[in-house]
Parts: C-alpha cells; structure tokens; sequence
C-alpha cells in the first residue's frame, strides 16, 4: 500500500457503514458481515478469488507486515476495495479488546445443503456466539457437510461467532432454520436420521453405535444450560449419550460436538475400510 494513500477515519463513510454491521439487524438488512484477523482473511479472500463480491472491502491499519502487504495484494486483484485506517476506525469495527489490525467487509455466504449429506452438526437454542462458533469449526475438522442453527440460536454472522470459528464459515454451508420443524423437515428430506446427544439417552456412544452412525446422521446438540428441549429429543430417531468415566457432571457444549461428530467420522471411515470389494465381472 503507498505511503501516500489516505487514512481513512472512524467518520469516513465506508469506515461509517462497515461499523453498523456489528449489530444484528444491519447485517440482516445487508446480508454482509465483519471479519476479523490475519488466518480467516486468507480464507475470505480465497473465496473471493472464486467468488467476486464475497469481500467488499478490506480495512488494515499501519504498519503492514509483510503477511498483511500479499493479502492485500491478492484482494485488490480479486477485486476487493482495500483501506488503510487509524487505529481508532479500526476499533470502532471489532468488539474486541485488542484489535488484530485487520477487518474485512464480507458477504453472507449462500448456504443450503449438499446433495446426499452424509453428516450434518444442529445446534438449538445455542445462543452463546463462542460456543456456535467453536462447533462450527469442530464440525468443519471433523468433515460434516453442514451446520444447522435451529430456534433461537445465534446469529452466525455475530462478531464473536465469526471470529470462534476461525474460518470455517468459508468451508462449510452454515443455515439458519428459526421454525424448528422446518429445520427437522430440511434434515429428513435429506435422508438424514436425526440423532439427539443426550445425557439421558437410552443408548451409549461407543462400538454398538457404529451401526447406527454410519448411515446419514444429523447430530443434534442443546444449549450447555438446557440441554436438546424435551419436545425436540421426543422427534428424533435416536437419544445417545456420551459416556461419563470420571466425575464431571458434564461435557461442554464444544467438546461433546466434538466426541460426537468425530465417532460419526470413525464409523464412516471404518465402514468403507470393510466395505467388501465387487465381484469380478
């Protein structure tokens, strides 16, 4: 970026209509959100380069270190308007403490199920941005075609969500369902069986579930508070609870997606290592 380029300030009207989007309903009106820091930028840029109009705008503050200076390359040649802007504009785009020294204006990706899914992560009434977030890319490791935001979940466009989820929003379909039964519908019309993690549930994750996980499975995981409501654990084809060794009452939100997700992927995995050779023709 040259030496002689304007710094934009908090009162510029790009730096000005950027910082609206930290609040829930502009980004609704626009269908466009904030993104911050070095390692999700490289991924919403990449997506630009396929994608034009994925990132409008990219705001860096000085000095730009040499990451910062290729990024900024790659973006003006997908098209991406780039903005060097004070330290105060720049605050003025994060809810964080301590600023990364980079935001990016990026379009809402056009999100909806894959042909033939064969894992999909649900979340209900997770209002906690950190935890989606962090199920998001847990559910992205473990190779889950999607993730569901049923009921009153979090915007996955919040700030705190985007920044949790370190990129995977680029990688995999997140969508929204806010009538549960929609959601549940969508699910089933893909041919996935709807699975409840439950510390209730009649049967333990585990070998004997193999059988069951390797079919296509729509995990669905509640709130760390309240738990998959009653009447949604009473739709599903299967309540599973995660086995408890020692004495912890209770796995978090992120981890239990992740011991669940993960057995899923196992099964999968295990099941195609077996799966018998065709005859000879």
């Amino acid at each position: 970026m040259s030496e002689h380029s304007a710094v934009l300030t908090e009162r510029t009207p790009r730096v000005a209509a950027a910082r609206k989007l930290l609040r829930r309903a502009a980004r609704e009106d626009t269908g466009r959100f904030l993104l911050e820091g070095i390692r999700p930028a490289y991924d919403a840029v990449t997506r630009a380069e396929d994608d034009p109009g994925a990132v409008t705008d990219l705001f860096v503050t000085e000095p730009v270190a040499d990451r910062e200076r290729d990024l900024l390359i790659r973006a003006r040649e997908a098209g991406i308007r780039t903005a060097l802007v004070t330290e105060k504009a720049l605050a003025g785009l994060t809810d964080t403490v301590h600023p990364q020294g980079l935001v990016l204006v990026c379009r809402q990706p056009r999100a909806d199920l894959p042909p033939q899914p064969r894992l999909v992560a649900v979340l209900v009434d997770v209002a906690d941005p950190g935890n989606a977030g962090t199920v998001i890319r847990t559910a992205d490791a473990a190779g889950a075609d999607a993730v569901l935001l049923v009921g009153d979940s979090v915007d996955p466009s919040n700030p705190t969500c985007v920044r949790a989820s370190m990129g995977s929003l680029f990688h995999l379909p997140v969508l929204r369902a806010r009538v549960p039964d929609d959601g549940w519908r969508r699910l089933r019309d893909a041919g996935l069986a709807l699975v409840v993690a439950d510390g209730g549930g009649e049967t333990e994750l585990g070998p004997a579930t193999d059988d069951l996980l390797v079919g296509p499975t729509a995990w669905i995981l509640g709130s760390e508070a309240h738990g998959v409501p009653a009447e949604v654990a009473e739709q599903a084809d299967h309540r599973v609870r995660v086995p408890i060794r020692g004495r912890a009452e209770s796995l978090n939100l992120a981890t239990a997606a992740a011991v669940c997700l993960y057995a899923s992927a196992r099964a999968h995995e295990t099941a195609h290592e077996t799966k018998p050779l065709d005859p000879p023709r």
